[in-house]
């Protein structure tokens, strides 16, 4: 009797633990994905500022504000809540080609490479959550692989000695 109840409560601790392991690996997957999404708009929005910046120094301010990379940077530049207003209103006034805007190339470069520096910074701590997350995932699913072979293989032991011992 005491055998067939350890059974039950050890294939009980088993699901349990398979359970654990398949609600792990949807949160996990979860996570990546999006921390996925969240560099590519990072990344996407870095090579807009670095162009925007490459640009600026090179005095072809006036080509750069005619592409899609420019578009980007502009909604970038008003969706920033961490920027200070009046760098804002420099960079937009830029952006737009705005003719009340007059041309301070180094203050606004100077701007694009703060941006460029937060974004980055940014960037290496959310890649730095997902190498962490990755590596307590693994670890946890490492014990919980443990956990249910060492219980599979109770689970056998005691199905075999029950049935050595049934009449």
């Amino acid at each position: 009797k005491q055998l067939k109840e350890d059974l039950k409560s050890h294939q009980t601790d088993r699901a349990a633990a398979k359970a654990a392991m398949a609600e792990a690996t949807n949160i996990r997957a979860k996570e990546a994905a999006a921390f996925a999404a969240e560099k590519a708009e990072i990344d996407a929005n870095i090579a807009a500022v670095s162009k925007a910046t490459a640009a600026v120094e090179k005095g072809m301010s006036g080509s750069f504000l005619q592409t899609n990379d420019a578009q980007i940077l502009k909604q970038l530049v008003q969706s920033q809540n961490s920027m200070e207003d009046y760098d804002r209103e420099e960079l937009t006034a830029f952006l737009s080609g705005s003719q009340s805007y007059a041309p301070a190339s180094g203050q606004i470069t100077g701007i694009m490479k703060q941006m460029q520096d937060t974004m980055e910074a940014t960037l290496a701590s959310s890649t730095a959550d997902e190498n962490n997350a990755i590596k307590s995932f693994d670890g946890l699913m490492a014990a919980k692989t443990k956990e249910v072979n060492s219980l599979t293989k109770v689970c056998r032991s005691e199905e075999h000695t029950s049935e050595l011992q049934s009449p």
